[in-house]
């Protein structure tokens, strides 16, 4: 694992004997920033500017942060933030309630040791106002809460860095974040809680409240006891009964989808209606039928969903921290597409996307083309391992079966007799082979455009029983959408003239037709197993591509 920055405060300790050498060596001629304070005066007990320096200098844990730390206390002429007349502030016991509270949620990152800044603070908090302001640690440890507010500000709110979430195949911008700015508002604003000022989406809140949550039933419940069947084929359904309702009625009462306490071994109504909520949580097939599945997804542990909600926090702390605009958001793990209106869900559908062997890339681009009756253009992998095979065996009459046509560079349509087809592999063939407008077309009646260096899109598709799958990861990695028109009616809805008769002709007219956006609409293709619906019900979905077992190497070591 890639250490981020390993907080340690020992070197803190060693300036002990440093003492604070009484006034501020760039106070003559300095004039402090009170842009960011107006609803307070600064306190009064300044630092000494070489102070700051050398205690970055003995502190390289703090060195990626240096200049901004340098930054914050030059604005404000050096003016303690963390410790005033009566002590330690409300806002450092804040920042330190907000870290214990991470741990107590079960967020125990190694590249983030807490101890030593909350001993300091402790220390400050037991003296009070009896506090000898001129003892060393009181600049030692209003310079650590600082130094540990830009640690923890830029890893729990800002996340992994870029590159590494690049190796992990996200393409998406990073948010940004201005650590200063937040620390400013913190100071200067003593009675708001600090995660009220957290720069992270509101469904990070959510997850991270699920988690707290899973930590209480794991510390009063700390093992499952397994629910074991000897024929693995096994189903149970409602009228059945069995000695292991009990235990499954006790979990999915301790996990909120079972409303009523029943320690009888009956498959009762209420229990196929817990079932079923649990699995449609759970992305499987919600029709109340226990099988081996939802049997093995009971069974583990709830370690296991923690640790999947941590994997699903740290991404939510790759994004942006509110879309108050129309955009589409394709979570790659729930086979979903999501429609917001003004950062409102509007609506959504089912989607396929790509194979765990052609996965669908996490990106974003802006959406900008409707494209009716759509030419498909064959791609070259495609091309050399299916299409350009069948014209080999079967020429013109595989071309015409599936309805395609060969074009060269000028945009003219080929005879196949004028090509030696022979000498070409997919990689080397120097014409485009393309299907035709129509019904059988693989890409349907319309596609939808947000021009990428991945190829990727969104479309319709003449194979419609995938969508009834649980599991929709069957493409080549473009993603099809089981409500095409829909999504048309809706990327359109501004433009008057796109009536549902003008859109249902263009899709069915056989001629291509590029119709471009007047406002482009954002989209996103993530990558999330664990989230908070709309309805406040907590989800899971398998890691269908293996991105959870690549992040929880990176965060866990394993």
């Amino acid at each position: 694992m890639q250490k981020i920055v390993y907080l340690s405060l020992i070197a803190i300790v060693l300036l002990a004997a440093c003492r604070q050498k009484g006034g501020r060596s760039e106070k003559d001629g300095m004039n402090r920033d009170t842009s960011h304070y107006t609803k307070q005066e600064y306190i009064a007990q300044v630092l000494d500017s070489n102070y700051v320096g050398t205690f970055l200098d003995r502190n390289p844990q703090f060195a990626p942060y240096g200049e901004a730390i340098r930054d914050f206390y030059r604005k404000r002429g050096y003016h303690y933030a963390w410790i005033n007349e009566e002590g330690i502030t409300e806002q450092a016991g804040g920042f330190m309630n907000m870290m214990r509270q991470d741990e107590e949620s079960g967020i125990k990152d190694s590249t983030l040791d807490k101890s030593r800044v909350m001993a300091l603070y402790d220390s400050l908090a037991l003296m009070g106002d009896s506090l000898n302001r001129t003892d060393s640690i009181v600049p030692i440890t209003e310079l650590a809460l600082t130094g540990q507010f830009f640690v923890y500000g830029n890893l729990v709110w800002g996340g992994i860095t870029s590159d590494n979430a690049k190796n992990l195949e996200w393409f998406i911008p990073r948010k940004k974040i201005d650590i200063s700015s937040l620390l400013d508002s913190v100071i200067a604003n003593p009675k708001e809680r600090i995660s009220k000022e957290e720069p992270v989406n509101r469904q990070y809140k959510l997850l991270r409240d699920e988690l707290q949550k899973l930590a209480v039933i794991v510390k009063k419940n700390p093992t499952w006891d397994s629910l074991k069947v000897a024929d693995k084929k096994k189903t149970f359904k409602p009228g059945d009964s069995s000695v292991l309702f009990p235990v499954i009625k006790q979990r999915l009462s301790l996990l909120g989808d079972l409303k009523e306490k029943d320690t009888s071994s009956l498959f009762t109504p209420m229990l196929d209606s817990a079932v079923k909520i649990y699995q449609a949580r759970m992305g499987h097939k919600a029709d109340g039928i226990i099988r081996q599945q939802t049997l093995d997804a009971l069974n583990r542990p709830l370690e296991h969903y923690m640790h999947q909600l941590m994997l699903n926090m740290e991404r939510l702390r790759w994004v942006p921290v509110e879309v108050n605009t129309d955009y589409i958001l394709v979570n790659i793990p729930e086979f979903k597409m999501h429609a917001y209106e003004n950062g409102k869900l509007a609506w959504d559908c089912n989607v396929v996307v790509g194979t765990p062997g052609a996965s669908t890339v996490i990106f974003s681009r802006e959406m900008k083309f409707v494209v009716f009756s759509p030419y498909w253009n064959v791609p070259p992998g495609i091309l050399g391992k299916e299409v350009l095979p069948g014209i080999k065996r079967s020429g013109n009459g595989y071309l015409n079966r599936l309805n395609m046509e060969i074009v060269g560079s000028s945009g003219k349509v080929l005879p196949l007799s004028s090509i030696n087809v022979s000498k070409y592999s997919g990689s080397n063939f120097p014409y485009i082979v393309r299907q035709k407008p129509g019904g059988a077309n693989s890409l349907g009646k319309v596609k939808f455009l947000f021009p990428n260096e991945y190829n990727i899109y969104l479309h319709d598709t003449p194979s419609k029983g995938l969508f009834n799958e649980t599991k929709r990861s069957f493409s080549h990695g473009c993603i099809r959408v089981s409500e095409p028109k829909r999504l048309a009616q809706w990327l359109l809805r501004k433009d008057s003239s796109w009536t549902e008769a003008k859109i249902d002709a263009a899709m069915n007219a056989g001629k291509e037709k590029y119709v471009t956006l007047k406002d482009k609409v954002p989209v996103y293709i993530g990558y999330f197993t664990a989230w908070v619906n709309y309805k406040g019900e907590l989800n899971f979905r398998d890691d269908v591509y293996g991105h959870d077992a690549k992040l929880a190497k990176l965060l866990f070591g394993k």
